[in-house]
């Protein structure tokens, strides 16, 4: 960071700030992140929301590849095939995502994380964009009040995304597929796999997990094991920042193979048929 070479006049008296009329004295491109923050998340958001409401090609039948943007498949309007779990919600209407249920708490476990917050708080509402540059915003009533005190049920959210990681791994499990039945292992199966990996990597690196794992611990030695698992997400939630972006990658490639697949306009590379 650097600012002008004079510092700004300190006016007399006790407690006084400084009193700048600008709004920042950085001189570096400080807005570049933010801006760089607002357009990915953007791209991603469009293209989530656009194939998650086109209702086809979510599913390859000759190797059971299920898209996670349409998993699990609970509606009537699914393909049988691609129902791991049963049908047990009526047909969808046009636009409205298979998986809508998922998706929502996956929103909200994204939205309360973290790492998620720190970005669009600092690039879609600038409170504040970046270090020593003041925000617009005349008041913050902070994470008590409607709609950010819904931040404080991350923990909960963190619990779902849980069990939505497990049926995201059935899904990469039942994937292993062949054309006549029987095993059958493809690119597909690679990037099935891939994104799993990722996710939970991603979900076990949080803040929530590393506390509940023994955040309340006052005494290490008493709870070896926990202090272990302790120590090994901490590892992990060191780089959440990372994870949280590769995640959105490979949930975006995930989903193009299998629509560029489904669709006919991609042929699965196969390794084992």
């Amino acid at each position: 960071m650097t600012t002008t070479a004079t510092p700004p006049t300190r006016p007399s008296g006790p407690g006084r700030r400084a009193n700048i009329a600008a709004r920042t004295l950085r001189t570096d491109r400080w807005w570049f992140q933010p801006l760089i923050t607002v357009i990915g998340l953007v791209v991603w958001v469009t293209y989530a929301v656009i194939r998650a409401a086109t209702q086809k090609d979510y599913w390859v039948p000759a190797y059971h590849y299920l898209t996670p943007f349409a998993s699990p498949c609970l509606s009537k309007s699914c393909i049988p095939e691609a129902a791991h779990f049963g049908r047990p919600l009526p047909e969808f209407p046009p636009v409205i995502p298979f998986a809508i249920i998922t998706l929502a708490f996956l929103l909200c476990f994204r939205l309360t994380c973290y790492y998620y917050r720190k970005a669009y708080y600092r690039s879609f509402w600038q409170s504040p964009p970046a270090c020593a540059v003041s925000e617009p915003h005349k008041k913050y009533s902070g994470e008590t009040k409607f709609p950010l005190i819904v931040q404080n049920f991350h923990r909960y959210f963190f619990y779902i995304a849980i069990l939505i990681s497990l049926i995201n791994s059935y899904d990469a499990v039942l994937a292993f597929h062949g054309k006549g039945g029987g095993f059958g292992f493809g690119l597909g199966n690679i990037i099935l796999v891939g994104n799993v990996v990722c996710l939970w990597i991603y979900t076990l690196s949080c803040h929530s997990c590393r506390n509940i794992t023994a955040g309340r611990l006052n005494h290490f030695s008493r709870h070896p094991i926990r202090h272990k698992l302790w120590m090994w997400i901490s590892v992990l939630n060191a780089r959440h920042m990372m994870w949280a972006w590769i995640t959105l990658g490979t949930l975006m490639l995930t989903d193009a193979y299998i629509g560029l697949v489904a669709s006919g306009t991609l042929t699965d590379l196969r390794f084992v048929h």
